[in-house]
């Protein structure tokens, strides 16, 4: 069932099974809080009174804006990223894959397609990401190596696969990280004594922001589509 939930474009696989679990998925009218149920492409299957069917699977990849935030299961979060995506041209539901926090900004993925999404989002799998770093004083060299060789945080070391200067300015970092724990890159900053002015996400999984300025959109062409499916990027 949480297959089925996550092709009607609600959510992930794994958030459809927190859904079935809170009672707010029935079949032919009858509210299922189990796991694991099989269902049928016939069958009545509603979430939150609404009832659900296969739609075309689509993909964007967006230039995520300050000040909004990627969750869809709050109404009162204020500005949501869904909402910049224009029913005309998206008529399908998306939702995003993984999350940025509302100060961070760039390359955002959506999809309906829930088997995709739990491919690039699951830990195991560890997608490649590459964020632009602007801190509020300079970044010390020794402080620097120590990003690569990795901090110590309160839920296991943390280290990034690369870090550099930005153009010779120290207040800049590029950092390329595989890790998907929560604000990741703002604690390992935050623990070696530095704030975060900017963080813009330019890399994701194969995906960058070329050509979208912030809060556009677009299709992903076929060819970056099946990049996604078989994983053939770093």
């Amino acid at each position: 069932m949480n297959k089925f939930i996550a092709n009607s474009g609600i959510c992930s696989r794994r958030e459809a099974d927190e859904y079935i679990t809170a009672g707010l998925v029935s079949v032919n009218g009858e509210v299922v809080t189990e796991l694991g149920v099989k269902v049928k492409p016939t069958d009545d299957v509603r979430f939150n009174g609404e009832r659900m069917k296969g739609e075309r699977k689509v993909y964007i990849v967006m230039n995520k804006p300050k000040d909004y935030v990627t969750t869809t299961g709050d109404p009162h979060a204020g500005n949501m990223v869904t909402d910049l995506i224009s029913s005309e041209k998206c008529p399908q539901r998306v939702f995003p894959i993984g999350r940025l926090d509302r100060n961070t900004t760039g390359v955002l993925l959506f999809t309906n397609d829930g088997n995709l999404a739990e491919q690039l989002t699951h830990p195991s799998y560890n997608r490649k990401k590459v964020y632009h770093v602007f801190l509020d004083k300079n970044l010390k060299q020794p402080d620097l190596k120590k990003l690569v060789e990795g901090v110590e945080l309160e839920d296991g070391l943390a280290q990034a696969d690369m870090a550099s200067y930005v153009d010779g300015d120290l207040t800049q970092v590029g950092l390329e990280i595989h890790s998907g724990r929560n604000r990741i890159v703002r604690r390992m900053f935050e623990h070696l004594g530095y704030r975060i002015k900017k963080l813009d996400r330019v890399y994701f999984a194969g995906i960058t922001k070329k050509n979208l300025k912030r809060g556009q959109w677009r299709l992903l062409t076929e060819q970056e589509v099946n990049m996604l499916r078989m994983g053939a990027y770093e």
